[in-house]
């Protein structure tokens, strides 16, 4: 019985080996196999230790197009499932993971060439936000990404990327001019809004599905020095509920583009923040707030940081890149991380209290059920979606997010990190029902009229699995991707062979 077992896996067994095999013996791209040092530092910086633990046959390490065309032909040749990775940020197993196939690394993958004169930036998915800040820093231009620099960029423009910037100037990917892609059958092609532009408007919110893009040509953006950092404070209900109405009042009320907040809560039975703060239980309020400028107005964000009285105060006036690599204290090194989100339209001023508060309860009802599990971190992040974003992306380019400026949201993030991996189905069950929670209350005021009804898109930056992406998209926009994926990838390829959502 054991030898026919065997037999029977064999075949898969070298199908798996033979990309491998076949690139390492007859290219030039590397190869690291497990055990080499390359494969072991690439496979640790996943953020979750669920993705660092599915164990790829082998990690592809293309440094072009025409090396990641050549690995496509070749992955096409063979039936095992594959990975790309950007920064490995994203902790659904799968999606930029893989267990037994190859993993495309697009670690050397990053180049950063910027045109001083129009601020047109090329730049590789290789790159990490921090990467390019840096990269950037002292050109007098900078770029529209995410808000921790350990983030992949190509994540997170495929995700539509949301930024401090994001109400001056759309979506990250909103400032995507051009994209270099390798198609499923090793085709190299550019998608802009001149060439392939069914494409390139895929690719903005359409994740992983339609290519590898190779390079990003970004329209970056003037910047001087900027006035940003944490704010912390120790919860109780009159700060938590000062908060929760200043940043629905900052979504509505704020006119200044050039300044962003986000507001989170965070619970944990031990958490150390280095260089910031050490508490052994903590329950918190963490505000990062941003400012396009060494100095934002007097009073701009006043509601804030006198919502009580601030344990730390670190905003002060510095560089975008001192800001943004200085931001990596978030990722919490040697847990399993699990990353869900909601949607939500903002509540009229006389409603806040009720819905505000509201999720606010639920979220720390579910989330004090957790705080025994070995290791735990719960937050939850309150990030405005003012009518000026979608405003924003909709001048520079179409997106599957398809926003209008109808109308105020909020963009919530949902987080639980933890250490036992025994324990990922248990705490995936929790944010599930973290995330549905507020749905359902949503659903409700909706039907009261308590709540504006909206169109309402999961961001899929933040989205955890089991979310339906796609579902919560414009009906439009699904059957459009759907059009895209059938013209650039008949086979479904990227459909059937590595993770994601699937539209």
């Amino acid at each position: 019985m054991r030898a026919a077992l065997l037999l029977l896996l064999l075949p898969a067994t070298l199908s798996r080996a033979d990309t491998c095999s076949t690139i390492a013996t007859t290219t030039n791209v590397d190869v690291a196999y497990p055990i080499s040092l390359d494969y072991i530092s690439e496979q640790n910086k996943y953020w979750s230790t669920s993705c660092i633990a599915l164990k790829p046959s082998c990690i592809l390490f293309p440094t072009s197009a025409a090396d990641v065309s050549i690995i496509l032909q070749t992955i096409n040749e063979g039936d095992e499932s594959f990975a790309i990775k950007s920064g490995g940020h994203n902790p659904n197993n799968y999606f930029s993971s893989v267990d037994g196939g190859p993993l495309i690394s697009t670690a050397r993958l990053n180049e950063a060439v910027l045109d001083a004169t129009t601020g047109v930036l090329r730049m590789g998915p290789g790159n990490r936000l921090d990467d390019i800040a840096a990269k950037l820093q002292g050109s007098g231009w900078t770029f529209v990404g995410g808000r921790i620099g350990n983030t992949g960029t190509g994540g997170l423009i495929l995700g539509g990327g949301l930024s401090y910037m994001s109400a001056q100037y759309g979506w990250a990917a909103s400032s995507a001019l051009e994209y270099e892609v390798v198609l499923a059958n090793g085709t190299i092609v550019t998608a802009s809004q001149s060439e392939n532009a069914d494409l390139a408007r895929a690719l903005k919110g359409g994740g992983n599905n339609f290519g590898i893009v190779t390079t990003y040509t970004l329209q970056t953006y003037r910047q001087g020095n900027i006035w940003g950092g944490n704010v912390i404070f120790l919860h109780n209900d009159e700060v938590a509920s000062n908060l929760l109405r200043a940043v629905r009042d900052f979504t509505e009320y704020n006119t200044d583009d050039r300044a962003a907040v986000i507001v989170t809560a965070e619970r944990s039975t031990g958490l150390v923040i280095p260089e910031l703060i050490d508490i052994e239980l903590i329950d918190t309020w963490i505000l990062f707030l941003f400012y396009d400028g060494p100095t934002p107005p007097g009073d701009i964000f006043r509601n804030f940081t006198e919502a009580g009285v601030p344990i730390l105060n670190t905003a002060k006036t510095r560089t975008y890149s001192e800001l943004i690599g200085g931001s990596n204290w978030v990722v919490i090194k040697g847990s399993v991380v699990t990353i869900g989100t909601e949607t939500i339209p903002l509540p009229s001023s006389q409603d806040s209290e009720t819905v505000m508060e509201g999720v606010h309860a639920h979220w720390r009802e579910v989330s004090g059920k957790t705080l025994l599990e070995l290791g735990i971190i719960a937050s939850i992040a309150y990030q405005p979606f003012p009518k000026s974003i979608a405003r924003q992306a909709k001048a520079r380019a179409p997106d599957l997010i398809d926003a209008d400026d109808e109308a105020d949201r909020l963009i919530l993030e949902l987080n639980y990190s933890f250490i036992p991996q025994t324990d990922y189905n248990k705490m995936a069950n929790t944010l599930e029902e973290t995330y549905t929670g507020v749905r359902q209350r949503v659903l409700g005021w909706q039907e009261e009229g308590i709540l504006q009804n909206v169109y309402c898109p999961v961001f899929m930056n933040y989205g955890f699995y089991r979310e339906d992406y796609w579902d919560r998209l414009r009906p439009e926009s699904r059957t459009f991707a759907q059009q895209v994926s059938a013209k650039y990838d008949p086979e479904g390829f990227f459909r059937n062979r590595t993770g994601g959502w699937k539209p």
